[in-house]
């Protein structure tokens, strides 16, 4: 075992704040990453502050953080895919049982025993796993991702999650040239929804309450952006799109949105608003329409998104702090006053 340094919350009521944690030694397996950059996720403020207590109660302290990118810096004996100097990303998990359907199908996301990169069960050290906002993590190498060269690390952070939980419902619902898709919502997830739509090759329209964000919406690779308020402007759209993403972690009308999608059409729901959504049974029935929900990937699609990624050059659009404004950043997070995600500069924390 060792000791890293970190940034904790002792309380769902406490601020982030400097501490020191243990991390254990790399087994025959497992590789050693010094943390670059971690992007703050929405779900580690709901973490911190215990506002899923209903699905996965927070155990504290807690360390968040499941947007990790650095370089390897130590590797077990029997490791092969990892040297010293490699670099490296951890997403939201750590580990899972292997032997499930759903791991067997390399939907490692949906395993029963899934150990998420913070507030799980350590089977290693006991107590609960610490996440990215830490100087150095310990993972064993088949949840460990290449990072392409090209990428700048910063920006490659949120693709972890941010970039996963939209990359991944686009390929499982055929997203490509030819096909008409739908973001709603443009923050810290639709920003890369559009990104991803308009790599695929689609034709992208971002539906947003706010007008300011037209311009954006259309640097980011929207083809069109429509206000939702206007009813002419969604009346006109009805029935015409193959597929929607829903990024909005707000209440608002699904039925809205699934007026719009063709026969056969799907609407994924990435967001998590806090109250369940009312759904007309009609909206579906008529067109034979779907209305789906999407988790992160599993590993092996994850490294696809990022082999994507470098390729097309995509990473997200990031405004990049020290660990020491991570309380301030929570609060901004809440406003909606970041364009798109916050990523942490590591380095930072060496002064603490």
């Amino acid at each position: 075992m060792y000791h890293a340094k970190a940034y904790s919350a002792a309380s769902a009521t406490s601020p982030l704040g400097s501490t020191t944690i243990t991390r254990r030694d790399p087994t025959d397996h497992d590789v050693q990453i010094e943390i670059l950059f971690c992007g703050i996720c929405h779900s580690d403020l709901h973490a911190v502050r215990n506002e899923w207590s209903n699905i996965m109660a927070t155990t504290y302290p807690i360390v968040p953080g499941h947007e990790i990118v650095g370089r390897v810096t130590k590797t077990g004996p029997a490791v092969t895919r990892f040297k010293s100097g490699d670099l490296a990303a951890v997403g939201c998990m750590v580990d899972s049982d292997g032997t499930c359907p759903e791991c067997r199908a390399g939907l490692e996301q949906f395993c029963p025993n899934m150990t998420l990169t913070f507030n799980s069960s350590d089977k290693h050290l006991g107590g609960v796993t610490y996440g990215g906002y830490s100087d150095s993590i310990v993972v064993d190498q088949k949840f460990v991702l290449r990072v392409p060269s090209n990428l700048k690390l910063a920006g490659a952070a949120p693709l972890l999650c941010a970039g996963i939980t939209t990359y991944s419902p686009m390929r499982h619902w055929g997203v490509k040239k030819g096909k008409n898709v739908g973001v709603v919502g443009l923050g810290g997830l639709g920003h890369m929804a559009v990104k991803f739509a308009h790599a695929l090759g689609a034709h992208v329209v971002v539906f947003t309450t706010s007008p300011s964000k037209k311009e954006n919406a259309l640097r980011l690779g929207a083809d069109e952006v429509v206000v939702s308020r206007d009813a002419n402007e969604m009346q006109k759209r009805a029935g015409s799109f193959d597929f929607i993403l829903d990024a909005v972690s707000a209440e608002h009308d699904i039925n809205a949105y699934i007026q719009l999608l063709r026969r056969d059409g799907n609407l994924t729901l990435v967001g998590a608003p806090a109250k369940p959504l009312a759904v007309g049974a009609f909206g579906l029935l008529f067109g034979r329409r779907s209305l789906s929900g999407s988790l992160i990937g599993g590993v092996a699609e994850t490294q696809e998104m990022l082999d994507f990624c470098g390729a097309q050059n995509i990473t997200a659009d990031v405004e990049v702090i020290p660990v020491q404004k991570v309380n301030e950043a929570y609060e901004r997070l809440l406003k909606s006053d970041v364009k798109y995600r916050f990523s942490i500069d590591m380095a930072s924390l060496k002064s603490e």
